[in-house]
């Protein structure tokens, strides 16, 4: 596969910080970290008739990505999400209700994009409104018909998540990432043992689910891979610590493009930390062009 055709669907907002926007949303994040690494990608959301919804458009674009189904609604906002970071490092989020993103809407469009994708990548907080959450559920069926890798990131963001929505996209799944400060709650949704050893619970995780594949990022302690027969670790990539915004979002972007690039899994695991490092050297979630 010489370049990738990757849909990445959900939310597409404004991290505001106490002295600075920047652009974000998890499948925002990632469809550019994935357009750096060499993929096409598309993005499938929704912003507002907005001074942020424009600038997010011409974001997209300039890495490249296909904006076509990014619609720009009338009577809701471009996404906005306050950020507060503790002096380690990590974000503390206040995620706004009743946003652009909350309105994707179902389109022959849309259908077509999923149809011809090679992987489709998608989250749980995109999924919070109904409507939504129907268009990512009809844009996942259509790669199941196809046999397109599916990528589900689990990004919990309180109160916009319940087990009916994790259990739901884990089984849409073939491919997982997560991180280790979410897998306590996942197991709780998935009704899987807590009382095992870590490996156990991720094979039981994965067997459940018939995943192929979950990738656990473990902060500072680096990540782990579940194969089919084993986990892969890997440590963390020494780097100068910024900002951990988006760093997820690149791990799993440099995970789905190994994967569809047919990389040995001790490769794939290796470039996910080397470019989250990365991410880590630098203010905001996706690098200045």
């Amino acid at each position: 596969m010489n370049t990738p055709n990757i849909v990445s669907i959900g939310e597409v907002l404004w991290d505001v910080f106490p002295d600075r926007s920047c652009f974000g949303g998890a499948p925002a994040n990632f469809a550019c970290h994935a357009a750096i690494q060499g993929a096409h990608v598309s993005v499938v959301s929704a912003v507002g008739a907005d001074q942020y919804g424009r600038d997010a458009i011409n974001t997209l674009r300039r890495f490249n990505i296909d904006v076509q189904c990014v619609d720009t609604v009338e009577d809701a906002p471009t996404g906005i999400v306050h950020v507060e970071v503790d002096s380690a490092g990590k974000p503390n989020f206040i995620i706004h209700e009743n946003s652009a993103w909350d309105c994707i809407a179902l389109t022959p469009q849309m259908e077509s994009l999923a149809g011809a994708a090679d992987a489709l990548y998608f989250g749980t907080l995109g999924q919070r409104s109904k409507l939504s959450r129907t268009t990512i559920s009809r844009a996942i069926e259509i790669a199941r018909t196809t046999n397109a890798p599916r990528l589900v990131d689990i990004n919990l963001r309180q109160p916009f998540y319940n087990r009916d929505i994790i259990r739901q996209s884990l089984g849409f799944a073939n491919l997982l990432k997560l991180s280790n400060e979410e897998l306590s709650i996942i197991l709780s949704a998935c009704d899987i043992a807590a009382d095992e050893s870590l490996e156990k619970r991720l094979f039981h995780l994965r067997d459940r689910y018939n995943l192929d594949l979950i990738a656990m990022t473990c902060g500072a302690e680096g990540a782990l891979l579940v194969t089919p027969d084993t986990v892969l670790s890997q440590r963390a990539i020494p780097t100068t610590l910024k900002d951990t915004v988006g760093a997820g979002d690149s791990f799993a972007a440099a995970f789905l493009l190994g994967v569809l690039l047919g990389d040995s899994y001790d490769q794939i695991l290796k470039k996910a930390c080397e470019v989250a490092a990365a991410t880590c050297s630098h203010i905001g979630a996706v690098p200045k062009i």
